[in-house]
């Protein structure tokens, strides 16, 4: 019998993507961490809050009362009621059992949805700068990202001129992300109304709501919605959130959606086939999230946003810099165009905006994402989801760094 053997081969779908650029931080971060070198971690993208105590006593009173079974592929009554409950508050409409599916995390609910609806060359469209999975979900489920940049002059959102302009026949999905990873902006009810004029005239084209960062929010009002803005696009919309932001949930792994019958009908028989339902516990936990005491969400994001008036004001007294001010979530993203081209004490120059975050964690300890890793250069994301002394000192140790530029 041989002994010889094969080294594996991914398959072809998973050579088509990449590794996270915020996970490869993240371990780099720690990695540093580990040689004892002081790090300012600037790349974590989950609240540094604990999750409140009235979800953990829910998740505890699950466990002790024998809530540790499988659940319906769709989730348990109590959850999808507690769905349906805030739905229908956020977005004025009211959705069936048969409009809802709950995952793994609102990536899971994503990732899903693509391979329910895509085939072969199906394009989605994606503005940029995106969050850094958006693409690698549709290149793995055998679908082709369409990237449309986004700029200043836009405010880093799609405009209905750039929508129409990328809408092909191949196009089934467009992507927005509201308020945005990375760069905290959100669409106005009249952009998203704008949006829905291109969107009437293009029947085929279905729409990808991420709502995950919702709740978090420094605008005055809720975060303008589509469902809200434009109810009769309902039967091609899928709506997307989760408890991770919002509660610091991250690691209860629970997303939601509600959408076409259809679509939630696929969503569901996949999540059949991969892990059956979600966590039972995780359930539980975000029953309580959704329908009970709130007041940690509104301390929280009063928290949130006194770090981001901080962050900006400190931003802007550092020369090159140039910062995106958010309107909800917790990251800022930083244009360092003015970097570009300059030298380093050692003698680098920084022709990239990945040659600007390593030198700031060489130099300055302080790490941060590359734009390029969102689709949009020369940029660097940071996040405020971390005590004010860090911010401070972060950007304390960015701004001296800087200074030492020629």
């Amino acid at each position: 019998m041989s002994t010889a053997t094969t080294a594996f081969t991914p398959s072809q779908r998973v050579q088509r993507i990449k590794v996270s650029p915020s996970t490869a931080a993240a371990a780099r971060v720690q990695e540093l961490k580990a040689e004892g070198r002081e790090i300012f971690d600037l790349t974590v993208g989950q609240p540094d809050f604990d999750t409140p105590e009235n979800i953990k006593a829910a998740a505890a009173a699950a466990m002790e009362s024998g809530q540790t079974k499988y659940t319906s592929v769709n989730g348990t009554p109590q959850l999808r009621e507690a769905i349906r409950s805030r739905m229908t508050r956020v977005t004025g409409q009211v959705y069936s059992d048969a409009e809802i599916t709950v995952g793994g995390g609102g990536k899971q609910v994503i990732f899903l949805a693509f391979m329910a609806s895509l085939n072969p060359g199906d394009e989605v469209i994606i503005p940029s700068p995106y969050w850094v999975s958006y693409p690698d979900m549709v290149r793995a489920n055998d679908g082709e990202p369409v990237v449309v940049a986004t700029g200043r002059a836009e405010g880093y959102k799609l405009t209905p001129d750039l929508l129409e302009a990328a809408i092909t026949d191949r196009t089934r999905w467009v992507v927005l992300n509201t308020p945005s990873n990375p760069t905290g902006v959100a669409y106005t009810e009249g952009e998203l109304l704008a949006l829905g004029e291109v969107l009437r005239r293009h029947r085929h084209v279905w729409v990808l709501t991420d709502e995950i960062y919702d709740e978090i929010s420094y605008l005055d009002g809720a975060v303008p919605n589509l469902a809200r803005a434009l109810p009769e696009l309902g039967d091609r919309h899928l709506m997307v959130n989760g408890v991770s932001k919002s509660y610091a949930m991250t690691g209860w792994r629970l997303g939601y959606a509600v959408g076409d019958q259809g679509l939630i009908a696929t969503i569901n028989l996949l999540q059949s086939q991969t892990s059956s339902c979600p966590s039972s516990i995780s359930q539980a936990a975000a029953v309580e999230a959704l329908s009970g005491d709130q007041t940690s969400v509104t301390e929280r994001v009063q928290v949130y946003a006194a770090r981001r008036d901080r962050a900006l004001e400190l931003l802007t007294e550092i020369h090159g810099l140039s910062p995106i001010t958010p309107d909800g979530a917790f990251y800022i993203f930083v244009e360092c165009s003015g970097l570009i081209g300059r030298v380093t004490p050692d003698g680098q120059r920084l022709d990239t905006d990945q040659d600007v975050t390593l030198y700031l964690l060489e130099k300055a300890n302080v790490a941060v994402i590359q734009g390029s890793a969102y689709g949009t250069e020369p940029f660097f994301r940071m996040s405020f989801a971390t005590d004010m002394d860090t911010i401070e000192s972060a950007l304390a140790a960015v701004s001296d760094a800087v200074r030492r530029l020629s």
